[in-house]
């Protein structure tokens, strides 16, 4: 008995394989040309320029100092997640457990950020952490501090500005996890004779580790590859992996040496993508069996 071919409903309609691969064709060109293949072209030359072979990558494994931009890029970035989860957990608690108008402010003050440019949103940061900026003279003024801190230019700083510039990107999927949990399930414990932490430690928070995992990927892997923010908050002495290869290429003009940056953070990327998908299944947030 011969099977027909399958179909994808779209709006109501029905398309075959080969109309879906048709309408999902621009985006596959525009992700080939503006994407692929430019990083295909680097990775070449960093392999193959001045001469084949591992030298560019072996040169930023042992010297020291790119060792050290590497070490400092995954301590930030694991900071940053884990200051975005303590940040996002509560607010998507908030707006899990909110309705009407208290629902619709909560996810305007998520997502407005989100339409802000994300050099507004550092330069705003730099206006309140600098030497005369709103935090010091905060700090002056409640006789906290005697002279200015320090604020800028610290990994501090840089961590607090980027867990703020991502935190939409832990808030939705923890809020998405956190809103398909029904009630009943916590009250139910309850009555059963547990404990508010002993029902969030068995029943909420099980529930919602897939939206927490999701979100703290999210974050992870976008901070490991953020440019603006460390670039201004942080300055020369917080340089991170992004900042390091537009250093190479605009700079030093060393594209072979900057294509071996590029190729050890996208094999870390790849690599922790798969260790995720096997630690929890990625195919639950698609829906896929």
């Amino acid at each position: 008995m011969s099977r027909r071919p399958s179909r994808f409903l779209l709006g109501g309609r029905r398309f075959s394989p080969a109309a879906s691969l048709a309408l999902a064709a621009p985006f596959l060109l525009l992700l080939l040309v503006v994407f692929l293949l430019p990083l295909a072209t680097l990775l070449h030359e960093s392999l193959f320029v001045p001469e084949p072979g591992i030298g560019n990558y072996a040169r930023a494994l042992q010297e020291p100092v790119y060792l050290r931009v590497m070490l400092r890029t995954l301590r930030i970035a694991l900071f940053v997640t884990l200051l975005a989860l303590l940040l996002a957990w509560p607010l998507a608690l908030l707006m899990a457990r909110s309705k009407g108008l208290g629902l619709a402010l909560l996810a305007a003050a998520v997502l407005l950020p989100l339409w802000t440019s994300v050099l507004v949103r550092t330069y705003a940061w730099m206006v309140l952490l600098q030497r005369n900026g709103v935090v010091n003279q905060m700090l002056a003024q409640l006789g906290l501090s005697d002279q200015p801190m320090r604020l800028l230019y610290t990994e501090g700083a840089v961590v607090l500005a980027m867990a703020h510039v991502l935190l939409p990107f832990m808030v939705l999927p923890i809020y998405s996890a956190l809103k398909g949990i029904p009630e009943d399930y916590s009250r139910a414990a309850q009555m059963l004779g547990a404990s508010p932490w002993a029902s969030f430690r068995e029943v909420t928070w099980p529930l919602c580790l897939p939206g927490v995992t999701s979100g703290c990927l999210m974050v992870f892997l976008l901070a490991l590859g953020f440019f603006v923010t460390p670039a201004l908050i942080g300055g020369p002495q917080q340089m991170m992996i992004a900042t390091l290869v537009s250093q190479q290429v605009r700079e030093m003009l060393d594209w072979p040496f900057a294509g071996a940056l590029v190729g050890i953070l996208l094999f870390f990327v790849l690599m922790l993508t798969l260790l995720f998908r096997r630690a929890v299944r990625l195919d639950r947030f698609v829906g896929q069996a």
